[in-house]
């Protein structure tokens, strides 16, 4: 395991997730107190978008529109330079339960995970998909059978879409077609045996690592948050495990960012415990945190 530094950026979330780095700002959802913030260096945190719905993955078109997943109401919002909200895509049509993460492609295809199950309500895990969302607001389902698409990141040279499917303790990769669609399907990581389908606790148990937020440097190397282990760690591209870090006041760490001025800032996304701040019973307990990591940035997001 590797020893660096790691600073508190701030603190008092509910809980933290879509960690990016853009215009010199980490860029968070706060998803239970319903708020897209952003941080400057110092840690102090502007609220830039409320969403009733939690808000969850963030990207960007390529026009600077901030595209905001919202959960519940599974639902695209697209927030324009002027500070104005609308429905950019509707998923509840395809989608019976909560959209989650997302990347944003070059071309502005936003690519959306639902987590497939009422996790929050504790209900036992079901398979769920990705969807892809055309810049003109298109809906269709390009990946399903996916055991709760997570994290997602796309390669630096374009090519690649790897998802982290958290409840099969795996990354997957897809070949971007040429019109968006995600072909050759195939295991880039897969950590341990993936567990019985079973209880939400005793699938979060049976994995040796449960993906949750990812980004990726220039090397493709992809850091992963390990939601089951209180740890990230560092994918190679050949899906070995080449680094591991663990937040020193033993929180959890849900997701990450890759960005700061130099671009080797690794941002931490931090919480003692998930289901409390999913439940509501920990209000202010979410913690982002710095270390800094030897490769800079590269790829989407």
């Amino acid at each position: 395991m590797t020893t660096r530094t790691v600073e508190t950026l701030a603190s008092g979330g509910h809980y933290f997730e879509g960690a990016r780095w853009r215009d010199g700002l980490w860029w968070v959802s706060d998803i239970y107190a319903g708020k897209v913030c952003t941080y400057d260096s110092s840690g102090t945190r502007t609220v830039i978008m409320e969403v009733e719905g939690n808000p969850s993955g963030l990207g960007w078109l390529p026009d600077g529109s901030l595209l905001v997943v919202s959960m519940h109401d599974r639902k695209l919002l697209k927030r324009a330079a002027n500070g104005a909200v609308s429905v950019h895509a509707d998923l509840s049509g395809v989608c019976d339960y909560e959209i989650n993460d997302m990347v944003v492609d070059k071309d502005g295809r936003a690519y959306i995970g639902t987590i497939g199950f009422a996790i929050a309500q504790g209900e036992d895990p079901r398979a769920g998909s990705v969807y892809r969302v055309d810049p003109d607001g298109t809906v269709s389902v390009v990946a399903d059978g996916m055991w709760c698409p997570n994290g997602m990141v796309i390669t630096n040279d374009d090519s690649t879409l790897v998802v982290a499917e958290s409840f099969a303790g795996r990354m997957t990769a897809f070949t971007f077609g040429d019109n968006g669609e995600l072909t050759e399907r195939r295991v880039l990581a897969q950590f341990g045996t993936p567990p019985p389908v079973g209880p939400t606790a005793e699938m979060m148990a049976g994995v040796d690592l449960l993906p949750d937020g990812c980004a990726i440097d220039v090397e493709d190397h992809i850091w992963i948050a390990d939601g089951a282990k209180k740890r990230i760690v560092r994918l190679s591209p050949q899906g070995e495990i080449v680094e591991e870090l663990t937040d020193p006041a033993g929180n959890g760490i849900y997701a990450c960012a890759l960005g700061g001025p130099d671009n080797r800032t690794l941002l931490l996304c931090t919480v003692p415990d998930f289901f409390a701040a999913a439940q509501g019973i920990d209000t202010d307990k979410a913690v982002l945190k710095t270390t800094t990591v030897d490769v800079p940035h590269g790829g989407r997001p």
